[in-house]
């Protein structure tokens, strides 16, 4: 299977920039950059939506507004790539490598989604159908874990060969998983 794109976007938990909020918020978000190591994750053009926030790919979801709180009830984003070849299928994951926390990543990638046979039109337009082999489940790292990144990584879908499917025992468990199963990196 063919990597199109790690398109990893990191969804740390720490500040955004101002310019971005909702302008009937008088808060002010302290900006904090990505630390070098984690904007090497940052590559693509997956735009990442949550209605209240906006955009929120390669950012830090910021603590002001309680964005950091809210973000753990909200339904899945809307995720767009404009990139995306009509004819084309894909699959889309998102995963949170420092669960349980980023010192003790002993869950690393624990699957927050898995959508498998996503079109390459939907992926344009933003409204993502395909097969969900995970349901989707919102950042909510444990108390006192510090900082967790969540990332989504879109690949392309082989054309011919088995379905995507998950076994048993991953179907039971969220994870850890190993993100390179099956997949090849072409990037």
């Amino acid at each position: 299977m063919k990597l199109l794109m790690a398109v990893i976007l990191t969804l740390g938990l720490m500040a955004m920039v101002a310019g971005q909020l909702p302008k009937n918020e008088d808060r002010m978000c302290v900006h904090q950059m990505l630390s070098q190591g984690d904007a090497l994750f940052c590559k693509g053009n997956l735009n990442v939506i949550y209605p209240e926030i906006g955009d929120v790919g390669c950012m830090y979801v910021p603590e002001c507004n309680d964005f950091r709180q809210k973000i753990s009830s909200w339904s899945q984003p809307s995720i767009k790539y404009s990139q995306a070849h009509e004819n084309k299928k894909y699959i889309l994951m998102m995963v949170d490598p420092d669960a349980p926390s980023r010192t003790y990543p002993r869950n690393r990638y624990w699957r927050h989604w898995l959508i498998a046979n996503i079109s390459g039109d939907s992926l344009k337009t933003g409204n993502i159908s395909g097969s969900e082999l995970t349901g989707y489940q919102p950042p909510g790292p444990p108390p006192q874990t510090g900082f967790h990144r969540y990332q989504f990584i879109l690949f392309e879908q082989p054309e011919r060969g088995k379905p995507i499917t998950l076994s048993t025992k991953e179907k039971a468990k969220r994870g850890p998983l190993s993100l390179m199963r099956g997949f090849r990196a072409v990037v």
